[in-house]
Formats: C-alpha cells, structure tokens, sequence
C-alpha cells in the first residue's frame, strides 16, 4: 500500500487535531493506492499459503456494524455447512480486500503495530454513506466541539469526496481486538477507524480518529 500525497488531507488533518478543555481529539484522512508492492506481496501470498487452497476472491465472514446490527444487510457466507444446518446470515469479504484493509492499517501505524493476523471478523461493512456521516458528524465530533465543527464538516466530506468519490465507494469499519487496539489506552473516549474503498479507482482513503481525556495524578 503507498501513502499518496494530498495537500487538502493535510490541511483538514490540522484542524482534526484540537485541545478541548480536559480533551484532545486526533485524527487524520490519509489516502493509499492499492497497487502492492514487493513486501506486499510477499506477505499476501504468505497469508494466502497459510491457509491450504485459498484463493484472492474467497469470500470471508465480516461483522456486523456494532452501532446499528439491525441496518447491517446479510448475505450467506460461502462455508461449507451439514444438511442440518442453516447457513449462517454475514456480510462477506473477498481475502484480497480483507488483504487491502490489513496492508492499509500497517501503513497507517507503522512501526508501532503490526496487524498481520488480523481477522476479516474484526471488519464491518458499513450500511451507507449517510450512516457513516452520521456517526462522525453527530455522534462524535458535534458533542465534543459544537459549533466549531460545522464549517470543519463541510470542509471535510467535500475533500473526501474529490479524492475517493464517495457514492462509488463501499464502506468497511475496523473494531480491533482489544489486545491490539492502537487506540487502547486509559483515558480514550472513543475513536473510530473507517476505510473508503474505491474499486474503480483502486484506493482507500483512511479516516482515524480518537477523543482522550487527559489524565491528572
């Protein structure tokens, strides 16, 4: 995955970085492309070799979105199963963008973590655009800066949509382990980290962010 150069992005980013009173808010929009590289993949087709006869377009099981499982749309997930049971009802993933997600993740966090093993479980596909609006809009950013934010939130669907298009994008979430959550210390509020994917363009755009409240001894 290569780290594209965007001028916009990190004009925004700076304004996604504020102290409010006894908390901090982090967060950035970084854009990749989704061409491999040599380390890529050498390390996709260990992934892919790890696991006997697996393919790039083999389908996995994803989550629900945790914040709306009743909106989340269900497909079978293609498993073998006996003829007693009932095939169980997930969204699905092909190992190849399960892949893109993983190799998106190292690149944004490097060299701090690695998420190598990461399970396609620990994904979402989220429901819409509007819903992931909605989440970042009203129930992260607008509690914590009120009236700041309105013109930061212009600001920054527009930039997302000129650099990824997002009516063609498909929307994943990544809901970590919490044994290797980048986001995990004492003190965080909460954080969100949502992928765009384009396919037609062949790119994701990453949007991380986390709220910390300052801890006093």
């Amino acid at each position: 995955m290569k780290l594209l150069d965007n001028t916009k992005f990190e004009a925004v980013n700076a304004d996604l970085s504020i102290e409010l009173g006894d908390c901090r808010i982090e967060g950035r929009i970084e854009s990749y492309s989704c061409k491999m590289a040599g380390t890529d993949k050498k390390l996709f087709k260990q992934i892919n070799n790890a696991e006997s006869g697996s393919k790039a377009n083999d389908l996995l099981a994803l989550s629900p979105p945790q914040s709306s499982l009743s909106l989340s749309p269900s497909r079978y997930y293609g498993r073998s199963v006996s003829d007693s049971e009932e095939p169980p009802l997930c969204d699905t993933i092909s190992r190849k963008l399960h892949f893109y997600l993983i190799g998106t993740l190292n690149a944004s966090f490097q060299p701090d973590y690695d998420f190598s093993h990461t399970k396609s479980e620990e994904f979402s596909k989220e429901p819409s655009l509007n819903h992931v609006m909605n989440e970042v809009d009203n129930n992260c950013f607008k509690p914590v800066m009120f009236g700041a934010y309105n013109k930061l939130q212009t600001q920054l669907w527009h930039t997302l949509d000129e650099e990824i298009a997002l009516g063609d994008c498909e929307l994943y979430s990544y809901k970590p382990d919490p044994s290797n959550d980048p986001y995990g210390e004492e003190g965080c509020l909460w954080s969100f980290n949502y992928f765009f994917y384009n396919k037609k363009m062949k790119r994701i755009v990453f949007f991380t962010c986390r709220c910390s409240r300052y801890l006093y001894c």
